[in-house]
């Protein structure tokens, strides 16, 4: 990946925004934006938007959420711990002993989950799976009052991971789930500036998918586009102890290239462009099969209005809902010039009605 593209990467990565509190990713990816888009905003939801050939014919709408999972202040405590709760779906196991960056009134704040030692755990609680009632955010406070200073309740936190490169075209990161999509539409969108596109091409970060798909919700409805292309993670089994899970979700394998769905939720026609594009442009890529309706954005955007011709792409990501999530970079590139050759061959006479 061309060192500029990695540097506003690990800015996206880096920058922390669980659902409902997305406006630091809503401004970094709409300063790249600005680059080369006709124009770029955002509504009153928290979607960030950026269009490319603007008044072009079909609309196609390319999202990619941009939250993360992470954690609300919900209680202090008279001695100045922080009670929590989730936002978005926790594996509990993950949390106890962690660092996290809250962002609290007078600006981040680094705190411990603390919990009680192993050592002075009883039996039966050392074999149950840890409550999140039963953890706390220490951020070193005297007292409620010295709390009260920096923290407020609703302050959100995430856990104080940020963005690292391993060996062999890896990174890893906290929060790829799917902030690495709204990089990608972006990525597609700024080809297309340079392609000459037919479509209006309007990509979005879409806000609060953790949280019940909502910012596609509305965004969709917004643009109203005739073709949406949504970009999230998908489940990586290339690792130890996923040999039955290739029979649930498939064989995907970093570094082997989009995999690109295919069930009700994605318009069969879209889907076959999808494939021939990549064929033709020999860009690697997987197929997995989606029997029901997914939970991301390509289903929100799907049963927009009367109904949005849609496909989905995804990311093979390791460690789903981890801080130490990983994703391939060359899967990246190829995913966003698959998206934007497969636009660029869209025109106002393109028919996506079922045969």
């Amino acid at each position: 990946m061309e060192k500029e593209r990695l540097e506003f990467l690990r800015r996206c990565m880096e920058t922390v925004c669980p659902s409902g509190y997305e406006e630091g990713i809503s401004r970094v990816w709409r300063e790249e934006a600005d680059r080369f888009a006709d124009r770029t905003w955002a509504d009153v939801h928290g979607n960030a938007f950026a269009v490319v050939n603007e008044g072009g014919t079909p609309r196609v709408m390319l999202a990619g959420h941009a939250d993360e999972i992470g954690l609300m202040i919900t209680y202090i405590d008279e001695n100045g711990f922080l009670s929590f709760s989730g936002i978005g779906g926790w594996d509990m196991q993950v949390l106890p002993g962690q660092r996290v960056r809250v962002q609290g009134k007078a600006g981040e704040l680094i705190g411990v989950i603390g919990r009680k030692p192993i050592h002075l755990l009883q039996e039966e609680e050392r074999k149950k799976v840890v409550r999140m009632e039963d953890l706390w955010i220490d951020i070193g406070a005297k007292d409620k009052e010295d709390a009260e200073k920096l923290v407020s309740i609703g302050d959100p936190a995430v856990l104080d991971y940020g963005f690292a490169l391993l060996r062999n075209d890896l990174a890893t990161a906290r929060g790829f789930d799917d902030r690495v999509g709204a990089f990608v539409v972006l990525e597609a969108a700024r080809l297309l500036s340079s392609m000459k596109p037919k479509a209006a091409v309007y990509a979005v970060a879409t806000v609060q998918e953790e949280i019940g798909l909502r910012g596609a919700k509305t965004s969709a409805f917004g643009i109203d586009p005739q073709v949406g292309i949504a970009v999230d993670v998908g489940f990586a089994t290339d690792t130890p102890g996923m040999g039955d899970e290739k029979k649930r979700v498939g064989e995907i394998a970093m570094g082997k290239g989009p995999v690109i769905a295919r069930g009700p939720n994605i318009n069969a026609k879209l889907h076959a462009l999808l494939v021939d594009t990549a064929q033709k442009a020999k860009i690697p890529h997987q197929v997995a099969g989606e029997p029901r309706g997914t939970g991301t954005d390509a289903n929100a955007i799907q049963l927009n209005r009367a109904g949005v011709a849609t496909g989905l792409i995804s990311v093979p990501n390791r460690y789903m809902h981890s801080p130490c999530e990983v994703v391939h970079l060359g899967d990246l590139e190829h995913i966003s010039r698959l998206i934007a050759e497969t636009v660029a061959r869209i025109d106002g006479s393109t028919d996506f009605v079922p045969a």
